[in-house]
């Protein structure tokens, strides 16, 4: 990693990581405020494993095979910056202690080797308007979580109370 792609990764706050196993391919979003990751070294990044939705397929992947691959996002600037590598967990509590926020640790800590990286054409970002103020959609517009999981669950989650408590839940479990 060049010191201009570092500063880049070290200003993020958002990341998809994107990883392989046998039960297929796995992306999920991971962000954080003060920055994504931690860059240790030109070949070392560290990612805190946050609260989520409670799946582990990246997790369960990782300890598979290991192989991820980051996509650093910005927001307003237009590249996006791609890391290929290796990663593992690591559960040291010291490591998992300087991620902690609001004194709550995150689960575990991904270390990924860096083997490549790339900058990102930016047309994708230009065409899609993602910066742009006003193509934002307001939240009217798309179903809640909570139609979305009424309807994936056949009804079992009730959709309704799970979007009135969903804003609390959020305050409660960011962290």
């Amino acid at each position: 990693m060049t010191p201009l792609q570092r500063r880049y990764v070290e200003a993020s706050p958002f990341a998809l990581l994107a990883s392989g196993g046998p039960e297929g391919v796995d992306c999920s979003p991971r962000g954080d405020d003060s920055g994504v990751v931690r860059v240790v070294d030109d070949r070392t990044l560290h990612l805190p494993d946050r609260r989520g939705n409670n799946r582990i397929d990246s997790l369960r992947n990782i300890v598979r095979g290991g192989r991820v691959a980051l996509l650093f996002l910005v927001p307003g600037i237009g590249l996006s910056l791609r890391v290929n590598g290796r990663a593992r967990l690591r559960t040291d509590p010291a490591l998992r202690e300087a991620f902690a926020v609001e004194g709550k640790l995150p689960a575990t800590v991904v270390e990924v080797t860096v083997d490549e990286v790339y900058s990102q054409c930016p047309k994708a970002i230009v065409r899609s308007g993602l910066w742009d103020p006003g193509r934002h959609r307001t939240p009217d517009e798309l179903p809640t979580a909570g139609q979305i999981m009424a309807e994936v669950t056949a009804d079992d989650v009730d959709g309704e109370a799970y979007d009135r408590e969903y804003r609390g839940r959020m305050r409660r479990t960011l962290y």
